[in-house]
């Protein structure tokens, strides 16, 4: 006579069984929390939260980064195809009303805050940002080999215009550039460095929220502005439906790096960079197709992480 031991479904199924840890699923699903995050937001104790994470993180539904002397929670990025159908059954079944809906409007308020710290930093940093930016990243963070690539006729999206160089790079090439960024001193830096060049228009918002219209542009770019956002699917979903049916999506940012705690108290950096298969997951879930994420090769002027760009398209 011989046991079997349980598919490994149930396990997973075991673990979404108590209402606490589907919460907290809901939650690491759109971003990362610490423990004192989550529990301010389940008004629950800290060791409560700390066992069912521990319960999820045995069964591979979330996993810890840390950062500083704080360990940061987000459900597991390359959950296989059988555990992410189960979450969906259970994400639909749950929906967003009662508790759920209450998670998330306090979580919205723990997120505000982080929005603030990249607010600070760019509010002082509009005058240096180039500069900045080239000694972290290279030559690579503007884009300037696929400029070539862009029919003449096309609109352009600058999403986090920043003070304007990429959306300086790209007008000769294309009928209109749309800059769009939340920080008025970058915009307003921008602005001048724009004055000539009359097809680019420059919008203040929220990437979240963007100031576009449905299906109004040809391709949208994010240019190491992704690691600054508090719900990257928030914005992929919104970058999608300002695209065209056919339209393109391009993104460069920083791989995932060891420097998260330096960068986010100095620079605002929300997350410290990205794993491939989770930019990939998340672009396919926003509703992309022809998804792909390639690392580009290091620039030695580069003082920064390695970088990656991903491209693509809205069918």
């Amino acid at each position: 006579m011989h046991t079997t031991s349980a598919p490994p479904i149930l396990d997973r199924l075991s673990a979404l069984g108590d209402e606490t840890r589907s919460r907290i699923l809901a939650l690491l699903e759109g971003s990362e929390f610490t423990v004192t995050e989550l529990s301010s937001v389940l008004q629950a104790s800290q060791p409560t939260v700390s066992r069912q994470l521990k319960t999820l993180a045995a069964e591979g539904w979330v996993e810890a980064r840390v950062d500083g002397r704080n360990r940061h929670y987000r459900m597991t990025p390359a959950l296989d195809e059988p555990a992410r159908g189960l979450w969906a059954i259970v994400r639909d079944e749950i929906g967003v009303g009662g508790i759920y809906a209450t998670d998330a409007e306090r979580a919205r308020e723990v997120l505000k805050h982080r929005r603030l710290r990249s607010a600070e930093f760019f509010a002082t940093a509009a005058e240096r940002w180039d500069q900045v930016r080239e000694e972290l990243f290279g030559s690579a963070a503007g884009l300037t080999p696929l400029l070539g690539l862009l029919p003449g006729d096309w609109v352009v999206a600058d999403l986090g215009v920043g003070t304007g160089s990429l959306s300086e790079s790209l007008a000769p090439f294309v009928s209109r550039v749309i800059g769009v960024d939340r920080s008025a001193q970058m915009l307003e830096a921008a602005q001048h460095r724009l004055l000539m060049m009359d097809n680019v228009e420059l919008r203040e918002g929220e990437l979240e929220a963007l100031p576009i219209a449905d299906g109004e542009v040809d391709v949208a770019v994010l240019a190491l502005v992704l690691h600054y956002v508090v719900a990257p699917p928030s914005v992929l979903s919104e970058v999608r439906r300002v695209l065209k049916p056919g339209g393109r999506l391009l993104l460069v940012d920083m791989r995932l790096h060891d420097r998260g705690g330096a960068y986010g108290q100095e620079m605002g950096h929300v997350w410290p960079g990205f794993e491939p298969e989770r930019v990939e997951g998340w672009l396919r879930d926003a509703g992309f197709d022809a998804v792909r994420v390639v690392p580009l090769p290091p620039d030695p002027d580069a003082s920064g992480p390695l970088l990656f760009l991903a491209s693509a398209t809205k069918s």
